[in-house]
């Protein structure tokens, strides 16, 4: 028995919707891991100081993995590799592994040295911490996850290519077990630096997960010096994908950064909703964006246009039908959301409201960021990877513009208003909020960006996306209507004084909502609703039938 469940995670999965609803469901698990992560980080210290810290330290590796281990990652070699035989993928993944340790490990050392003065420009509130020492010193242990995580981009290119979505979907599994475990065990006896040390660790797992596949294929990288074949042109068409990721980096650090200025805990609940809006975004837009992205490949020829549409609006209808859906029930259920994964310990009820304000502006940009993913994705398929960029600048620009302007409104005007709209006008610290709105509008511009510049790549794409954005519109309606109404009667029963209470009344209220949902979109012959009902079942069944797979484009290329 566990030879054949070792079997299933090793083989490969071929039909798009196989794919995605079997990233999903490990990416669920994933996400899980990382919300119990964030409770516990919650219950240990609240929306405070320490997590302020915490969380702003870590923005800082995150840009330095954009600018710089993004420069060779999977995005830009899956395309290469596709068709390579063995010896030409081992020569691409040595040389390019050799260059990003080279240049992230130079790059990473002189940040370290400068960290200090980095840290007190971008944080000016957090100098005077008492735990300044550990900012640093954890700022600086983070900097070794960007280097492994590059790597894991290189190894996780065969991966993908080699269609192994599972073993691929187990990283961020490992990733978030080595940062809870560096919570639970590390934490008590080194304070901030044994999570940093947990974050390593994970890290490390993140790129160990690849090896198997790499290695079955022979094409283990080796230490090479990289030549000028070879890495130019690598460089070359990584340098957009690079810079887009780390404008998507770089606003999101600014947006730190005003947030630290807000006031203590505005950077912890505003980090927090972003990662529980994350748990729908990874479960639909990244799963259809990482499934679809070979298939893409292989479908970017100009005579195979009609293809890449077909592909590309196949999976664009999903993340919208799946995206509004799912809005329409964080709406009606966020505060028991906040509630149960994170209201516990030193995380209070004001910051609880807080929290759950800020997921329902965030879950409004839903769409737009699953959609984004996906675009991005078809465009460096299409070779077009200065537009990615070019819009990110755009995006980010008017993201940080929107919340420059925001911040410095009366507070008696829009911020009353929004927070009174969102039921916390009587908590302080609202002006958290125009940063959340700030970063969905500049979503939504984003996205709108992308969909034009795939007129010409897929000239009837937006056509095919407004029945699934109705029916989604409508099913959402139903759906959170009727988790409203169930947790409006069920609070005529139990009183909500207890986790169990409240759990029990999301639960039952959610599963309402969704079977609604499921209703209208049956009543309404929804296309994709009848898709993914028959891909679930036939990703049970292990059906490898010809209907069950995604028809390819051509022959299947040859696998390194």
């Amino acid at each position: 028995m566990v030879r054949r469940i070792l079997e299933r995670i090793a083989a490969p999965v071929r039909g798009l919707h196989q794919a995605a609803y079997l990233l999903a469901a490990l990416t669920l698990a994933s996400q899980i891991l990382a919300l119990l992560r964030d409770r516990t980080f919650a219950h240990s210290f609240g929306a405070g100081p320490v997590l302020d810290l915490y969380y702003a330290a870590f923005r800082v590796p995150d840009l330095v993995f954009a600018l710089v281990s993004s420069l060779v990652s999977a995005y830009v070699l899956i395309p290469r590799i596709t068709g390579l035989g063995r010896e030409g993928t081992e020569r691409l993944l040595s040389e390019s592994a050799t260059f990003l340790a080279g240049v992230g490990g130079a790059i990473c050392a002189t940040l370290a040295l400068f960290m200090p003065q980095f840290l007190a420009f971008l944080y000016p509130d957090f100098v005077a911490s008492p735990h300044q020492a550990e900012f640093v010193l954890l700022a600086r242990l983070l900097l070794l996850q960007p280097i492994l995580l590059g790597l894991s981009g290189v190894l996780a290119s065969v991966t993908q290519v080699h269609r192994r979505f599972v073993l691929f979907a187990l990283s961020p599994v490992l990733y978030n077990l080595g940062i809870i475990g560096g919570t639970v065990f590390l934490y008590p006896a080194f304070g901030l630096i044994g999570i940093g040390i947990g974050v390593v660790v994970g890290a490390a797992a993140y790129l160990a997960v690849n090896i198997p596949v790499v290695a079955a294929a022979r094409v283990v990288p080796r230490f090479a010096l990289p030549t000028r074949a070879i890495m130019v042109p690598v460089v070359r068409d990584s340098v957009p994908r690079s810079l887009a990721l780390g404008m998507g980096s770089v606003t999101a650090l600014v947006l730190t950064a005003l947030a630290s200025r807000v006031g203590t805990g505005a950077v912890s609940v505003f980090t927090l909703a972003g990662n529980l809006e994350a748990v729908p975004l990874a479960l639909i837009g990244s799963s259809y964006a990482v499934a679809a992205f070979p298939a893409l490949s292989e479908a970017s020829a100009p005579e195979k246009r009609g293809e890449f549409t077909r592909i590309l609006s196949a999976s664009a209808r999903h993340v919208i039908l799946w995206s509004v859906v799912a809005l329409g029930l964080i709406v009606v259920l966020r505060a028991h959301l906040v509630r149960v994964i994170l209201g516990s310990g030193a995380f209070d009820w004001n910051a609880t409201r807080l929290t759950a304000a800020l997921l329902a502006l965030l879950a409004a940009g839903l769409v737009a960021q699953g959609l984004v993913l996906l675009f991005s994705r078809a465009l460096y398929a299409v070779r077009q990877s200065w537009r990615p960029l070019l819009y990110q600048i755009a995006g980010g620009a008017l993201t940080v513009f929107l919340a420059v302007i925001f911040l410095a409104l009366p507070v008696s005007g829009m911020p009353s208003a929004l927070a009174s709209l969102l039921r916390v006008g009587d908590v302080p610290g609202i002006a958290i909020l125009l940063l959340a709105l700030a970063a969905t509008l500049g979503q939504l511009f984003l996205a709108l960006l992308s969909l034009v510049a795939l007129r010409s790549a897929a000239p009837d794409l937006a056509r095919t996306l407004a029945r699934p954005l109705v029916d989604g519109a409508a099913a959402a309606l139903a759906g959170g209507g009727a988790a409203y109404a169930t947790l409006a009667f069920l609070g005529g029963i139990a009183p909500l004084t207890t986790l169990a209470a409240v759990f029990t009344q999301g639960l039952i209220a959610g599963i309402v909502g969704l079977a609604a949902s499921a209703l209208a979109l049956l009543l309404m012959g929804n296309e994709e609703f009848r898709v993914i009902v028959g891909a679930l079942g036939r990703l049970v069944r292990a059906d490898e039938s010809p209907a069950a797979v995604l028809p390819p484009s051509a022959e299947e290329p040859a696998q390194p």
